[in-house]
């Protein structure tokens, strides 16, 4: 791999992944590569989660040694920004529509990176260690930022906002993924399962000791005759909510 400096501060793996660096050109064109390392980790993640990832694995999965992997990627670490980074891939055009305004292109946003998550739940598992400089990362970064264009916020609230948006989506996502892997694990379906804590509930709690959780049993929030998205869909709308008169503050 090429030994310059660009000035960086990134991986060499990260900047062969932004195009910054190429493999030389003399010399017949190497079986093992970047992309076909971290497409090989990738499918390992999906189909046996991020326990089953390590150099060792991937590098069975690929045929070669262990060491040859180095050559393109330095540390576990670094593979998984990579990893991350093909899971999530390019933010989707906007659905919102021509002349969307800021809150229902925050909302495709969110809804867009939730999507990508719970398709690809093993991304929840692999722990941030630093902020994104991936290429596909700072695409949706790009768009978060680009969502409230027009609106008088400041940059640094731009920022703080698809902080606290993504940190929703990555929370609702990671619990969805929780819940999924303890209900196949324990053999049961869905919900049945719903039915046996409802039902456990019941039998722990009482209008005495816990009226607020009765007043909740009572209900219909575990009735699933609701909007299946609700708790999301709820969190959105109460940072949106909270967002708006500031934006109307700023723009007017």
């Amino acid at each position: 791999m090429a030994d310059e400096d660009n000035g960086t501060g990134l991986p060499a793996s990260l900047e062969m992944a932004w195009g910054l660096r190429e493999r030389p050109g003399k010399g017949p064109r190497p079986t093992l590569t970047l992309p076909r390392i971290v497409d090989a980790a990738v499918t390992l993640a999906a189909s046996e989660g991020m326990d089953a990832v390590s150099m060792g694995r991937v590098a069975k999965e690929l045929g070669v040694s262990t060491m040859s992997l180095y050559r393109y990627v330095t540390a576990k670490e670094e593979l998984y920004i990579l990893m991350a980074d093909a899971g999530v891939g390019t933010p989707p055009d906007p659905s919102a529509g021509e002349g969307a305004g800021w809150r229902e292109l925050l909302t495709d946003w969110a809804y867009a990176q939730r999507a990508v998550l719970m398709a690809n739940s093993w991304i929840l598992r692999i722990p941030i260690t630093a902020a994104p400089v991936s290429p596909n990362q700072l695409a949706w970064m790009e768009r978060g930022l680009a969502s409230m264009a027009g609106t008088g916020l400041k940059e640094s609230e731009k920022l703080s906002t698809i902080i606290l948006i993504g940190g929703l989506v990555r929370n609702e996502a990671t619990m969805a993924a929780d819940m999924i892997d303890a209900i196949v694990k324990s053999g049961v379906a869905p919900q049945q399962a719903l039915a046996q804590y409802v039902r456990t509930l019941g039998l722990m709690t009482g209008p005495d000791s816990h009226p607020a959780v009765t007043r909740l049993l009572e209900s219909d929030a575990f009735s699933g005759s609701g909007e299946p998205d609700f708790q999301f869909r709820f969190g959105l709308d109460r940072i949106l909510d909270g967002l708006a008169p500031l934006v109307a503050e700023r723009s007017g």
